[in-house]
């Protein structure tokens, strides 16, 4: 294969996770802002909701760490799209619903903080930085850097203690939300700004 024709594949192949991305991104920043409007609707009742979310990202904590088993059940989207650069953001879209278990617990966290800051632009914010967290990896991959390899080598033999740390911290935040604490930290760096 000439170099012509390697640059063109992976000019190809990172459009093609450009777009992938594009389409998981349309889809969890649509909940994102979903959740944060309905955050912003249901505001009176924010204190009791609140503390429901912070009871709900500890069970996500929980399940990251596996000590729920049940909520890492997996369902799949039967559907494929079309090959090629077409069918890209299509497979990104069926993969956003499909929910994959990785990213279910974290994604609820996601879309938990989204709903008690009862604002959907800062909802689809931080789903936004959710897909970039999720999506830099398959530019990198797209892009054919060596690191980039070596550092999905080194997350999968780490996996067990991203896991843990990630389900840490997760029930951490629920416990913030729970007892109040995650309003008076937001509170406290709005004065500080």
């Amino acid at each position: 294969m000439c170099i012509r024709d390697r640059e063109a594949s992976r000019s190809r192949l990172l459009a093609g996770s450009l777009l992938f991305i594009a389409g998981f991104s349309a889809v969890f920043v649509s909940f994102g802002a979903l959740f944060g409007g309905l955050g912003r609707l249901l505001l009176e009742w924010s204190p009791v909701l609140t503390r429901v979310a912070g009871v709900v990202v500890i069970l996500m904590g929980l399940s990251f760490l596996g000590a729920l088993p049940w909520l890492q059940r997996e369902r799949r989207l039967r559907h494929r799209p079309p090959a090629g650069l077409a069918g890209a953001p299509v497979l990104g879209v069926v993969f956003g619903l499909g929910w994959t278990p990785c990213l279910g617990p974290t994604l609820a966290a996601v879309n938990t903080l989204a709903y008690t800051e009862a604002s959907a632009g800062r909802g689809a914010i931080l789903a936004l930085a959710f897909c970039l967290g999720l999506g830099i990896p398959f530019v990198l991959v797209a892009l054919g850097a060596r690191r980039a390899l070596m550092f999905s080598a080194l997350a999968r033999r780490h996996a067990p203690t991203v896991m843990r740390v990630g389900g840490g911290l997760m029930i951490a935040l629920g416990i913030l939300l729970l007892t109040g604490w995650w309003d008076a930290l937001m509170i406290l760096s709005l004065i500080h700004i």
